[in-house]
């Protein structure tokens, strides 16, 4: 039988080889928000892994929405014109879709890189202060963040919506808007992190609202064939925080507005979260998003092996599974995939006498000569 993991499959108009997604993953390797030569060979390596969508990792809207002074950005010029290099290398050797994540930081943003300790940078570290949806620390020992005004919401909404323009002009093929992982969207959405008594606080109704309106204002700002979709994060992992119930009423508001697809993952809003790890973890989480909105929704979270990838798209818990580690292990993965679950991926040329001869058949259109 045909492998479920690699048929194609549509978001909106654009069409997919595979179910295969390389998730967004946070290089912190950024200058002033600029791409550089790690993301050239980092993203083009991806580029030909055979996956179906190459997403590109969490990119800030403005310069104090990155999470680390290291962190890709889309808000000047000049980061425009940096990724636009990368993405023209890339483009000459690979016509695999690639996506990005917009997102802001919020609370969790002037932080050191994870290498560097992670810690809350103070502006004599080259910091900054970070903004909130409340004066809420995200670390107990932590300094407060600055609540924003109606003034820093709408500088924020138009910050979104600019960057989106900017990916278009990139040719970028698809958006992801960041709603997870305690990023500052999250932070609007969890009562934990959002304490506000106006109108973009208090109730569900109240604590959805400008979520809502980045993702009206993101979606206004990109041309109709362009997909947007949205990470979320389906619970906190703490009582009293954002859950799943939560997470299927966003949906729903998600999908009344044209989202293309939810990113379903968990958690990164508090330290005191309590996540059950193990394989597949957060893959009943997308099989109740997907369930409840009936919207395209994407997997992550210990997907390792083709099988267990496979599964989950068998077993109709997702339509997509992304994989961000077992990726950066194996950036072959989807080639060896293929192989154990009798499909194909198509590859680079150079590459298709790499082929072993017990997975004959893998590599699409690979007419080797032999000199």
């Amino acid at each position: 039988m045909p492998s479920s993991l690699f048929s194609p499959f549509s978001l909106g108009s654009l069409v997919l080889r595979n179910r295969i997604v390389v998730s967004p993953m946070c290089q912190y390797s950024a200058v002033d928000g600029c791409a550089t030569a790690w993301h050239r060979v980092h993203l083009g390596q991806l580029a030909q892994s055979g996956a179906g969508l190459l997403i590109i990792e969490a990119t800030a809207v403005e310069a104090i929405g990155r999470i680390t002074p290291g962190c890709l950005g889309l808000y000047s010029a000049d980061n425009v014109a940096a990724l636009r290099a990368v993405l023209d290398d890339i483009r000459t050797f690979s016509d695999m879709p690639i996506g990005i994540q917009l997102g802001h930081a919020g609370r969790k943003a002037s932080s050191a890189r994870p290498w560097d300790g992670g810690q809350l940078l103070t502006a004599s570290q080259g910091g900054w202060t970070p903004v909130a949806p409340s004066a809420v620390p995200h670390g107990e020992h932590e300094a407060a963040p600055q609540a924003l005004d109606r003034a820093g919401l709408e500088r924020i909404r138009t910050a979104f919506a600019q960057a989106a323009r900017h990916a278009a002009e990139l040719g970028l093929q698809a958006v992801e808007l960041h709603c997870a992982h305690g990023y500052l969207l999250h932070q609007f959405l969890s009562p934990l992190s959002n304490r506000r008594d106006d109108a973009y606080g208090g109730s569900l109704e109240g604590r959805l609202r400008f979520p809502l309106e980045v993702f009206d204002a993101v979606r206004a700002a990109l041309p109709p064939a362009v997909p947007l979709g949205v990470r979320v994060s389906a619970t906190d992992w703490v009582d009293g925080g954002w859950d799943l119930e939560q997470t299927l009423a966003f949906a729903d508001a998600l999908k009344a507005r044209g989202c293309s697809w939810i990113d379903v993952s968990s958690g990164g809003l508090s330290p005191r979260q309590q996540i059950p790890i193990g394989p597949g973890y957060q893959v009943p989480l997308a099989r109740a998003v997907k369930a409840s909105c009936g919207l395209p929704t994407i997997a992550v979270g210990l997907i390792t092996e083709p099988q267990q990838a496979q599964a989950v798209i068998d077993d109709g818990n997702a339509d997509l599974v992304a994989l961000a580690r077992a990726l950066l292990w194996n950036p072959r993965w989807p080639w060896h995939a293929a192989a154990a679950l009798g499909a194909q991926v198509k590859v680079p040329p150079q590459y298709w006498r790499s082929e072993p001869r017990t997975a004959r058949g893998v590599f699409a259109n690979a007419a080797i000569g032999q000199r």
